[in-house]
């Protein structure tokens, strides 16, 4: 320590650390690398050896000895002697630990086989890439020097050229100008011995003259005497060399004087400011600077572009809808010049405007380009109905559509055949889902796929969707209630999807059974069954007794083999959403037929607007499958959202295909949703008029269903109870339970809320009860619909009929004070009474239209009179009364109407 003032004195200090005696032990630090990046860093302690006479370790020696390099050794402390006579046993190792060491170096022995494998697989990836760069050298210097060659021919044209130039243009002088030089050089040379070489008038000092270029000819002698040597300076380049001065004749031709250089030979001197910027740059050469390069740049595009540029004929891609600027930028030209065109045809545009494909066309083709018209559509192509090869096709199981009117036993008849009771769980009694089921025939063991339809009438769209995905119909008809229109309907449905049909007359049991008027009325729909001559299969059956029901599973055999069905499935799956709906445990679930191929869990699949790759697949009896073959419906989980029902199914390559082809085919279903709306409402004009004329009235309803076809019935049911006064305005539609959001846009438009098989969650039902919404629950369509039109008729305006009750006939009119005028009347027929409304006919014409205000009997007020009766009326607010009149006299009644 040093003090400032007295710099000569110094103090002795004891430092504040703690004094204390280090170990034996030397401790470091080392950073382990291992793969991935990985790194860990360890402490390393390293002990000096044990021994038993108690001498210094040597390497506490060799640290306590200065170090020759340091100016300033600083001593170690010495170890402290050891106990000579203290013996110590080193212990053996024990199984573990021998275990641990040795598998520790069966992995490190591993390890190094990897390691070295890879340093040889990488060495033979360097060997292969060192000699495809090799080779691409050597080429490249073979190019080079074609290049170079060709280069050298070129020049040594060029070069043999000018020279044959220059010898034909100076044939004239060169005859004398040749011994004059010649004279000129040893005269030189002689006159100024020892002068440097660039100041002889010869071309031998000046690099790039015609002695200077190896590869050209030597010039002949031009007219000089024989064994004189011929002048140098007769090359192409004879103007670098210094000019010679002719005499006069007889003269002697001297070299002209060379310019006096200031500088000596030598590079040239750069001048200007000495700075530490020139000082460190002196030896570098100046290049050009990056400005100079960019003028130079500019005007060779400048020259350039006085060219006529070759014009690019292009294959333009034009979509149904284009900018100008797009389609500008396809064909590779100017904006401008496209607006242009469009202005001659008279059309003014922006460059952001859109046109359509045809006028799009015509711009491309006017300008020369070819056209290639694409849709957004095509992102479907090769989606379906791709063609099998014959050669891998095998035998599918037939799909049989089950189809008839309500109560005719269609449910009834699947459950004998698969020995289930699917009847009892329904609402009502009556099918209001569509399902699908496989049966197993006893005979030939094969299966076939059911579907169930509903027969109520809203339920047309499913019965419809039933008949596109089938390939046989059965036809139920209930032998005690014959043909009915769902039947009819049923029938015209399979007609249209050109499917045969097999006629099951159910219901045989009953006593009042009569098969026979069912075929009779079946002949007025153009179905005539194999009894009556036709080709028509029918099978009588009773699905209470069970009765014929193998004869009927063996007609639907005999069909199947008689329509061959093949199909491969191995190919991609195809299928059809029968229905779908939204769980709340499992999410969206879509019930799909697989028509063609087979689909398997991790297939990614689109359907309608919806995508999703498929998580489970659940067959008909509950049980998870893997794979799903033709002909055979499953449950899908994993769909994004439930698709629509009748939807078709694919299944595509990748993720981007399903997001392309479902982002159109939800522009595409916005689209029409828009134009829906917009064609309903029309214009502002057309609204106030439709109001103003017709006063329709609306009744908003939200409608959330178990299922997609339970809600298109629903739909299609309530838009029918629509009239010209009243419609139902359905404000949202859906799948799944009633949620807060519907709650909110029902309180907002003042609507009803009906769930249909569906319930509120406690959050909804508890703000549909703050809020004061109405929330209505139903298992039967029946019942909905009722409902619904019930509360519809409320909204119609009641009809006013009038009550003919008599007529009198004026004979008098009396005046009397404090009343007015009175008419002194008889009643001719009817009866007359007070505060009805009365009509007062003059001459056959309806004068004025009231009340009665005063009805008198004499001198007292009555209710009514009588006919033949005289009385005394008077008018409200109305006098104008003449002997001979006739009032009329009727009451107005209002009935309330129903849809």
């Amino acid at each position: 320590m040093v003090d400032t003032k007295t710099p000569g004195d110094k103090k002795l200090s004891v430092p504040s650390k703690t004094l204390s005696l280090k170990p034996r032990v030397e401790t470091g630090t080392v950073r382990q690398s291992f793969s991935h990046g990985r790194s860990k860093q360890v402490v390393v302690e390293k002990r000096g050896k044990r021994r038993i006479d108690g001498t210094p370790e040597p390497q506490a020696a060799e640290v306590a000895k200065p170090a020759p390099a340091a100016p300033t050794p600083a001593p170690s402390r010495p170890a402290p002697p050891r106990n000579a006579g203290s013996g110590v046993v080193l212990r053996t190792l024990t199984e573990d630990e021998r275990s641990a060491r040795a598998s520790a170096l069966a992995d490190a022995k591993v390890r190094e086989v990897e390691e070295r494998r890879q340093a040889e697989e990488e060495a033979q990836r360097r060997a292969v890439r060192e000699a495809a760069e090799r080779a691409e050298r050597e080429a490249a210097e073979s190019r080079r020097k074609a290049e170079e060659e060709r280069h050298r021919h070129e020049d040594e044209a060029k070069r043999k050229a000018e020279t044959e130039a220059k010898k034909r243009f100076g044939e004239g002088e060169q005859p004398q100008s040749a011994p004059r030089a010649a004279v000129a050089a040893p005269a030189a040379a002689t006159s100024r011995p020892g002068a440097p070489a660039a100041r002889t008038g010869t071309a031998t000092a000046r690099p790039g003259t015609t002695t200077a270029r190896p590869g050209t000819s030597t010039p002949r002698p031009a007219g000089g005497p024989l064994g004189r040597a011929p002048a140098v300076a007769a090359g192409p380049d004879e103007d670098d060399g210094p000019r010679q001065i002719r005499r006069g004749p007889g003269g002697a031709a001297r070299p002209a004087a060379a310019p006096k250089t200031t500088h000596k030979p030598g590079p040239q001197k750069e001048r200007g400011r000495l700075t530490v910027v020139t000082a460190l740059n002196a030896d570098e050469v100046r290049e050009r600077s990056i400005a100079s390069f960019r003028r130079r740049t500019q005007r060779l595009k400048g020259h350039a572009s006085n060219e006529p540029k070759e014009k690019l004929i292009r294959e333009v891609v034009i979509p149904e809808a284009i900018t100008i600027q797009e389609l500008a930028n396809r064909m590779a030209e100017r904006a401008v010049d496209v607006i242009r065109m469009l202005m001659k045809q008279g059309a003014m545009h922006k460059i952001t405007d859109v046109i359509d494909a045809d006028t799009a066309q015509l711009i491309a083709e006017e300008l020369g380009h070819t056209v290639k018209r694409v849709a957004a559509s095509d992102v479907e192509e090769g989606l379906f109905d791709q063609v099998d090869d014959s050669t891998d096709t095998e035998t599918r199981s037939p799909v049989v559509t089950v189809m008839g009117h309500v109560d005719h036993g269609k449910t009834s008849l699947l459950d004998a055949l698969r020995h289930a009771n699917v009847v009892s769980g329904e609402a009502g009694g009556i099918t209001q889902h569509i399902g699908a089921y496989q049966v197993v025939s006893p005979e030939s063991g094969k299966k076939i796929t059911f579907i169930d339809t509903p027969g109520h009438a809203a339920f047309t769209a499913m019965r419809a969707r039933g008949a596109k995905v089938t390939d046989i119909v059965v036809l139920v008809v209930a032998a005690d209630d014959g043909v009915m229109p769902q039947t009819v309907e049923a029938i015209n449905h399979a007609k249209a999807a050109r499917v045969p049909i097999i006629v099951a007359i159910n219901k045989i049991d009953k006593p009042d059974a009569k098969p026979e008027r069912v075929r009779t009325e079946l002949l007025q729909h153009e179905v005539q069954v194999e009894s009556f001559g036709g080709d028509v299969v029918d099978v009588e059956v009773s699905a209470k007794n069970k009765t014929n029901l193998d004869k009927l599973l063996e007609m639907i055999a005999l069909q199947a083999d008689i329509l061959d069905l093949k199909t491969n499935s191995e190919r991609p799956a195809e299928g059809t959403v029968i229905e779908a709906k939204l769980d709340r445990g499992r999410g969206p679930v879509a019930t799909v037929l697989v028509q063609r191929g087979t689909l398997r869990v991790g297939d990614i699949i689109v359907a309608g607007a919806e995508m999703g790759r498929v998580r489970a697949l659940i067959s008909d009896q509950g049980e998870t499958v893997q794979e799903a073959g033709p002909s055979v419906p499953v449950e899908v989980l994993g769909f994004n959202g439930p698709p629509e029902a009748g939807d078709r199914l694919a299944v595509v390559e990748n993720e981007a295909r399903a997001r392309q082809v479902t982002s159109y085919r939800a522009h595409q279903k916005r689209e029409n949703a828009a134009a829906s709306i917009s064609g309903m409402r029309g214009s502002l004009e057309q609204m106030m008029s439709q109001l103003k004329t017709a006063g329709r009235k609306e009744f908003p309803l939200i409608i959330k269903a178990d299922v997609q076809g339970s809600l298109e019935a629903i739909l299609g049911s309530l838009e029918k109870l629509g009239t010209d006064e009243v419609a139902a305005r359905i404000l949202h539609a859906g799948v799944g339970g009633i949620s807060e959001s519907d709650v909110t846009l029902a309180e907002g438009f003042n609507a009803a809320i009906i769930g249909f098989s569906v319930r509120a969650n406690k959050e909804a039902a508890a703000a549909a009860k703050r809020n004061g919404i109405e929330i209505r629950y139903y298992n039967i369509i029946y019942d909905l619909v009722d409902d619904v039109k019930k509360a519809m008729s409320g909204l119609l305006a009641p009809t006013l009929r009038e009550t003919m009750l008599g007529n009198a006939a004026i004979l008098e009119i009396f005046n009397i004070s404090k009343v007015g005028k009175v008419a002194g009347c008889r009643v001719t027929d009817g009866t007359v009474e007070r505060g009805a409304n009365v009509r007062l006919i003059r001459d056959n014409v309806v004068v004025h239209e009231g009340k009665l205000s005063t009805l008198k009997r004499f001198k007292d007020e009555v209710k009514e009179v009588q006919s033949g009766q005289e009385c005394g009326m008077a008018f409200e607010n109305y006098h104008d009364m003449r002997a001979g009149d006739v009032i009329e006299c009727y009451r107005v009644e209002t009935i309330q109407r129903s849809l």
